[in-house]
């Protein structure tokens, strides 16, 4: 290894340090409901005179307030912190900014708004809205998407007739999205659309990759690495479901907390391995930074907004996070392998990969601590 190559790492981990922000909680998470007309309470014929009538739809978004402050200056009282009278003060805003923005339609044709509110929830913002709308296929445009930063998408799970077909996403390339009915297309369901959002989330989460990599620097052999990865698993699940079961409660302040604590392990474990020559304690040590990364998981999929999908969602999201990881082990581990066997590359290849590990994670925390 030439004396460039730590520096070039180095240079690469804090672009993406800087690039990425792994917890943003870049999603929002949209419920449309459509209540069909009922032609058996007005009196009139079943068919086509029914299938002619407007229907009434709900919509529910769920998004942080640090999203809502991106779209709209949400904290009227300038505290710092966005309250349900910050929310009743902005309701004029809220309706300019986010649904005007947000587009309905039915058939081709535009749905009418006739009521919205706003609720302010321990760690989220819920945002409802009430349509009347023509007959024909639902169809919404995101447009809020294009004032986001790029990267953020919206997770649309719908209802029709109290039936929930699964789940759909827009993002700014594709803003505009058919929402899904009975016998309308083929969208991923259930289960499975939260095991992609979890292997999407391991690898856009540049700092639990970051805090992966340090653990299999030093791992060992397959059994022990496998005994480590089980324990930052089992850790990280205890606090996953914990919270988003309602369990813990994690709010804005302890979510910030608990994204330093995050970049505090990772600096931890790089200053592990260029001091210490053995590793007897790292599965206790992973397994108790596995609790504080479940808690950064736990952050993302509370901000969806699961309602009645909690289980399914933290099943799936919990599957896709193990297989995202067991990709990266299969990846890593392998390599890290073929370097051990060079003893004095091995240590080259620890002491500058450690140094660069170090430098992000002094990197995300001081950009958490001040943020």
């Amino acid at each position: 290894m030439t004396r460039a190559s730590p520096r070039v790492v180095l240079a690469a981990l804090l672009l993406v340090a800087g690039a990425a922000s792994a917890h943003d909680a870049d999603i929002l998470y949209s419920q449309v409901r459509r209540t069909a007309p009922d032609a058996s309470k007005g009196g009139l014929p079943s068919g086509s005179q029914a299938s002619s009538q407007a229907s009434e739809v709900r919509q529910v978004l769920t998004l942080t307030a640090g999203t809502l402050g991106l779209l709209l200056p949400a904290d009227a009282d300038g505290d710092g912190t966005v309250s349900q009278a910050d929310l009743e003060s902005r309701r004029a805003a809220l309706e300019v900014g986010v649904w005007d923005a947000l587009p309905l339609t039915a058939g081709g044709q535009p749905c009418a708004r006739t009521s919205h509110s706003a609720l302010f929830r321990q760690t989220y913002v819920e945002l409802s809205a009430t349509f009347t709308c023509p007959p024909g296929p639902l169809r919404q445009t995101y447009t809020v998407l294009s004032v986001l930063p790029v990267g953020y998408r919206v997770i649309l799970g719908s209802s029709l007739d109290g039936e929930v077909p699964g789940a759909v996403y827009a993002d700014a390339a594709q803003p505009s999205v058919a929402i899904p009915g009975p016998g309308g297309g083929s969208p991923i369901r259930g289960v499975g659309a939260w095991v992609l959002e979890g292997v999407r989330h391991i690898f856009e989460g540049v700092d639990h990759l970051t805090f992966l990599l340090a653990v299999l620097l030093v791992g060992g052999g397959w059994k022990r690495v496998l005994l480590l990865v089980s324990s930052f698993t089992v850790a990280h699940s205890i606090t996953l479901g914990a919270t988003v079961l309602g369990w813990v409660a994690l709010d804005g302040a302890r979510g910030r907390w608990v994204e330093a604590a995050i970049a505090a392990s990772i600096i931890y474990m790089a200053v592990e391995n260029l001091v210490l020559r053995e590793h007897r304690h790292r599965v206790l040590v992973t397994f108790l930074f596995g609790l504080i990364h479940g808690f950064g998981f736990a952050s993302v999929l509370v901000g969806y907004g699961l309602g009645d999908a909690v289980v399914p969602a933290l099943l799936g999201f919990n599957v896709g996070v193990e297989l995202g990881q067991a990709a990266v082990v299969a990846v890593l581990l392998p390599v890290l392998r073929m370097v051990r066997r060079r003893p004095v590359l091995h240590v080259r290849t620890v002491r500058a990969v450690s140094v660069c590990i170090l430098a992000a994670g002094g990197y995300w925390m001081f950009e958490r601590a001040l943020g």
